[in-house]
């Protein structure tokens, strides 16, 4: 019998060293204040790195703030704040985020780096003990040594599940987050100077389709939030995808956009032009696109400075549009305007060599440095409002500097330049002068 047990015992050891090897439990490490942590992967959705998270006021101090995870409005934690660990917060940092989802919600956690996913027999993890004193035993799993790293594996569940605002971050998550999703402004208050669910359309005109909304065409925005507003219900405020926001930009592109100006536009464009005396008059056209607005402005010049030389650089950082733009041949149904600038071919109709011989396309990035001279005008129709703020800041002010003391600006329908431009237009045209 004796013999039979120890035979038995021998065997029971490479069962368990096999039950130790097996990987039965996967986690998503990471690191907070110097040491190493860990969440069940079941409880995560993804991971991601992220900043410009809106500010909520009024919430508490380990809510970061909201995100926009592709359309869906999700409240951010600081789990260094929650767990009181020190936090350097600055606004510009771009962030690691794990995004849990624990009982069909969604939350974001911040933390300092994300490590990789880590896969361990639940066998070897230890039950939690005090002399983890960073943070409060009952948030720990338990620990696990892996890969010569010590994790501390705590649990979602148990730090999400208490309602009571002093005890976990989930109350405070959803201050935050119901405030957004139902497009109410009484918790949240006044944010970025308007409503705060026109804070969060902001956000994701940038997110789906390049849009920021700057002083350089707020009026605009806060008219057409209005008009979104009494068009859908609270709940519905929200842009969820890129054809909402197509259909919230409605309205806001130039009349003629992509395609020759009409006979009234360019009427209208034509009466807004101020005399010139000069000989030679430089021309800008930055994101011309594929030249269409290009050729008709170069008509326009033409019959309203006969007597000018007129050059114009057009400028446009897609390759293909540019490419395209010289060679362009247009169906017979053009609008009158342009008939006496144009020759017909066997395609169809083509520009006058006056006319060609005024423009010079070119594929060029407008935030890099180029060598204009001295510029009488600047077309950049509604380029300016799918930029960056920086990047709008910068562009207004090479204008500013390449433009002559008599130069004009002319914008998008519903663009606007701000401090030390005086308006110049007229009827549907938005120009501009530097202001004396």
């Amino acid at each position: 019998m004796a013999t039979q047990t120890q035979g038995e015992a021998a065997n029971k050891v490479p069962e368990a060293a096999k039950a130790i090897e097996r990987i039965d439990f996967k986690m998503i490490g990471f690191s907070l204040a110097g040491k190493e942590y860990g969440f069940d992967i079941m409880s995560v959705k993804e991971i991601a790195k992220a900043g410009h998270f809106t500010y909520v006021p009024n919430v508490l101090p380990f809510v970061r703030g909201v995100y926009n995870l592709r359309g869906e409005i999700i409240p951010v934690i600081d789990l260094r704040v929650f767990f009181h660990l020190p936090a350097d917060r600055k606004a510009e940092t771009v962030e690691s985020l794990i995004i849990l989802k624990i009982d069909e919600e969604v939350f974001g956690v911040i933390v300092d780096a994300i490590d990789k996913v880590v896969g361990i027999s639940s066998l070897t993890i230890q039950p939690p003990h005090p002399i983890f004193g960073d943070i409060n035993v009952k948030y720990i799993k338990g620990i696990v040594e892996n890969g010569g790293k010590l994790y501390i594996i705590l649990d979602a569940e148990k730090i999400f599940a208490s309602e009571r605002a002093e005890d976990a971050p989930k109350a405070g998550a959803r201050q935050a987050g119901a405030a957004f999703q139902r497009g109410d402004a009484e918790l949240a208050g006044t944010i970025m100077g308007g409503d705060v669910s026109a804070s969060f359309v902001k956000e994701t005109l940038a997110a789906f389709r390049g849009f920021y909304v700057t002083g350089c065409n707020e009026t605009w925005f806060f008219k057409r939030f209005a008009e979104w507003k009494s068009m859908r219900k609270n709940s519905e405020l929200q842009l969820k995808n890129a054809s909402e926001a197509d259909q919230f930009l409605e309205g806001f592109l130039s009349p003629c956009t992509g395609a020759l100006w009409d006979d009234d536009y360019a009427a209208e464009v034509e009466k807004a032009l101020l005399p010139i005396e000069f000989r030679s008059i430089n021309v800008w056209n930055p994101g011309c696109g594929k030249g269409y607005e290009t050729w008709a402005l170069a008509c326009i010049m033409q019959k309203r400075y006969p007597k000018a030389r007129i050059k114009i650089w057009a400028n446009d950082s897609d390759l293909l549009a540019i490419s395209m733009a010289p060679n362009m041949v247009f169906p017979g149904n053009i609008p009158e305007y342009y008939r006496p600038f144009m020759a017909k071919v066997r395609n169809g109709l083509v520009f006058s060599p006056a006319i060609r011989d005024s423009i010079f396309f070119e594929f060029l990035d407008v935030m890099n440095a180029n060598m204009l001279p001295p510029l009488d005008l600047v077309i950049c129709r509604d380029m300016l409002s799918f930029m960056a703020p920086t990047d709008q800041q910068r562009l207004v002010r090479d204008f500013y500097d390449k433009l002559k003391p008599d130069g004009m600006v002319f914008c998008g329908a519903n663009e606007r330049l701000g401090e030390g431009w005086a308006a110049a237009g007229t009827g549907t045209i938005h120009a501009f002068r530097k202001e004396q």
